[in-house]
């Protein structure tokens, strides 16, 4: 069996894949879930989040600015408001997402305490699920470890709410501590590091105890790197049921599978570049420019640049933009403007204020760099994305990019795991299947004597 054996398979596979384009218009399917005009179908309804990017006028799809309501409070209102009282906020967002209603003093404290009572994990599954069994990617491991707990719960499969509501508390807890250990094994074994395995601490924050995780003691990061933390685990802890790793985590708990093989699939899902790794597609994008636009205050060197990225000339020759686009915001997306309100202050407090201003010019001259692109009649409105400044973000504060992403799943696992006990409580819930028209055509079988 020689490369041919394979060479021949795959070309038979692929050939077996190919649709006509044609027949998406004429069926009039909805490929990637999207309307002729690019908004989302309506498949689900929510109590949760809302995602605002545009707004309906009898026929036509007008954009507006972006808004993000958790519970039906504004985003930017929840993030002022806990910087207005100089605190950390995921925690009582994770509240407010699971309970539709903000908690009083006494509540935030109650649950602040339960939620430290679950961070540390069991010390014979951090040895044999994180440290013996070592892995190259930290989401792998996460994956890998959420099915594990599996095996530690009682009555994994039940789906009473009582129930759900303590494996989802969980999940929501141990995660920081799941991604630490694993980059910390991921670190010792192919990085030749120190491992370092510390245990959480109750007084401190969710955000605070993940940099004590990867990083040491309280002297190991300075407040404003943990409130620029704490701001990202909140501006990514929803948004909406229409993302990708959200509906896959609502597609798998409609037919009533356990959490740990919903948040999985969710986690999969989020793995993909596609989804939750573009904020390390910005950071490199922005280096690769560092390097070839040698005055990055000139619009006309960035702008030159950029043009050469969407020839397919630069960067990584893919044509695209990172951190520039969205399915839903096309003016504005408020967790982009939220994370660079306070991006700045990081950025002077490291000394990247230069770096930070290469950003803003960015954002600021794509809009008219797309539209040259695509020439003088172009309607198309783009605007960046929160992935824009995260990376920058993280880079800032000094989390390794092996935990971009990761990040990313610590802080959406709240919304994941809400939408799942909005999925299986709902009176008339029922198991989600869209429909698919096979097009391949009628075939015959022919004897194995009579094929070619």
């Amino acid at each position: 069996m020689g490369d041919n054996f394979f060479l021949d398979l795959e070309k038979q596979v692929r050939d077996s894949c190919q649709i006509d384009n044609e027949l998406f218009e004429r069926f009039d399917v909805k490929r990637g879930l999207r309307n002729k005009d690019q908004t989302g179908v309506l498949v689900g309804l929510t109590n949760i989040g809302d995602v605002v990017g545009y707004k309906k006028e009898e026929d036509k799809v007008v954009a507006v600015p972006g808004r993000l309501l958790y519970r039906g409070i504004d985003i930017e209102d929840i993030t002022h408001g806990f910087q207005k009282e100089k605190r950390h906020g995921f925690d009582e967002t994770v509240y407010l997402l699971l309970t539709g209603s903000l908690p009083n003093q006494a509540q935030l404290e109650d649950f602040t305490a339960h939620m430290a009572t679950m961070r540390p994990l069991p010390d014979h599954f951090v040895k044999d699920m994180i440290l013996s069994m070592k892995g190259k990617d930290v989401l792998n491991m996460l994956a890998r470890s959420v099915l594990g707990l599996y095996t530690l719960d009682d009555n994994p499969d039940d789906i009473a709410l009582d129930n759900m509501i303590k494996q989802t508390l969980n999940l929501i807890a141990k995660f920081p501590s799941i991604v630490a250990y694993s980059y910390q094994a991921l670190k010792h074994a192919y990085q030749g590091k120190t491992l370092s395995i510390r245990h959480p601490r109750p007084e401190l924050t969710t955000a605070e105890n993940f940099l004590h995780l990867i990083r040491g003691g309280c002297d190991a990061y300075t407040r404003l790197e943990s409130d620029l933390l704490d701001l990202a685990l909140v501006l990514h802890a929803e948004h909406g049921g229409g993302n990708n790793s959200t509906f896959t985590m609502r597609v798998t708990s409609s037919s009533e599978t356990d959490i740990y093989s919903s948040v999985t699939s969710a986690i999969a899902s989020l793995k993909g570049p596609l989804h939750g790794g573009a904020n390390l597609k910005v950071l490199e994008m922005m280096e690769d420019m560092k390097k070839h636009v040698k005055d990055w205050s000139n619009e006309i060197e960035v702008e030159e640049y950029l043009l050469r990225i969407l020839n397919k000339k630069a960067n990584d020759f893919s044509g695209k933009i990172y951190g520039i686009g969205h399915a839903v915001y096309t003016i504005s997306d408020p967790r982009a403007t939220l994370l660079k309100e306070k991006a700045r202050e990081l950025a002077i407090e490291k000394g990247r204020l230069e770096e930070f201003e290469l950003y803003s010019l960015v954002e600021k001259i794509t809009p008219e760099v797309f539209r040259v692109f695509k020439g003088e009649k172009s309607t198309k409105v783009v605007c960046i994305n929160v992935d824009f400044y995260s990376g920058f973000v993280y880079s800032c504060i000094g989390i390794p990019r092996e935990l971009f992403t990761p990040l990313f799943a610590i802080a959406r696992v709240p919304g994941w795991c809400t939408h799942r006990l909005e999925e299986l409580t709902f009176s008339a819930k029922r198991i989600i299947r869209p429909a698919f028209k096979n097009v391949y055509g009628k075939h015959e079988y022919i004897p194995m004597n009579d094929r070619l």
